[in-house]
């Protein structure tokens, strides 16, 4: 690994549910900064957009990965037949990694973590044309879309690093700890915040252990 230091990984970031690649970045700035040394964090949009909540205030509805009801409509706790959206945002992703790959790791948040525990899904059964090598999960849960079921079969192997708040008012702690079961020895970090990407020092050596053991899967 005589090279190992000679640039940062690469990590593609999913946006959370009425976010953007903007948006999410702008959020996660001091995640970023923390760790400018030892990672490049490249965001995308997904192209499902997310209608405004009402005609006021909220003029613009960002996006989101798939929607659990035709009409629109998303709620992580819904059993549902839907996953309107998922391919288009799937073929999005693709063509990411084809055109601004290629990526190390992924990254996602809330529903963007959950997009992403599909992609690791889809990778670990062969039916990606892209590949990661590891996935960093905020606020994760697992689809409850009918379609997206058979992508929780098998055992994703690939390394892992799950982050999750005690507090969390929009996924609760035991929804982001029942995708665990899914991974082969997770690595989990709690905080006692919310619903957000921790960053302060506190939480800076548990990233950095995590990525610099990444480096030396990913960069030989």
């Amino acid at each position: 690994m005589a090279g190992g230091r000679e640039r940062p990984l690469r990590i593609l970031c999913l946006h959370g549910y009425r976010q953007n690649g903007i948006s999410f970045r702008e959020k996660t700035g001091s995640f970023r900064k923390m760790l400018k040394k030892y990672a490049e964090f490249v965001y995308i949009t997904s192209p499902v957009e997310v209608p405004p909540i009402d005609d006021g205030q909220d003029k613009d509805g960002g996006s989101g990965w798939w929607f659990s009801r035709q009409d629109n409509y998303f709620n992580a706790q819904e059993e549902s037949e839907c996953s309107k959206g998922f391919e288009e945002s799937l073929k999005a992703v693709e063509v990411c990694f084809k055109e601004s790959g290629p990526f190390d790791g992924v990254l996602g948040f809330s529903q963007g973590a959950a997009m992403l525990g599909l992609l690791c899904g889809l990778q670990q059964q062969g039916k990606l044309t892209f590949s990661f090598k590891f996935a960093i999960f905020a606020s994760a849960f697992r689809s409850r879309s009918a379609p997206h079921q058979c992508l929780y079969s098998e055992k994703i192997t690939l390394p892992t690093l799950h982050i999750y708040g005690e507090t969390d008012q929009v996924i609760g702690k035991d929804m982001s700890e029942e995708l665990l079961q899914y991974f082969h020895e997770p690595e989990t970090h709690v905080h006692p915040g919310g619903h957000f990407v921790p960053a302060t020092a506190a939480h800076k050596a548990i990233y950095v252990k995590f990525l610099e053991d990444m480096k030396q899967i990913c960069i030989v």
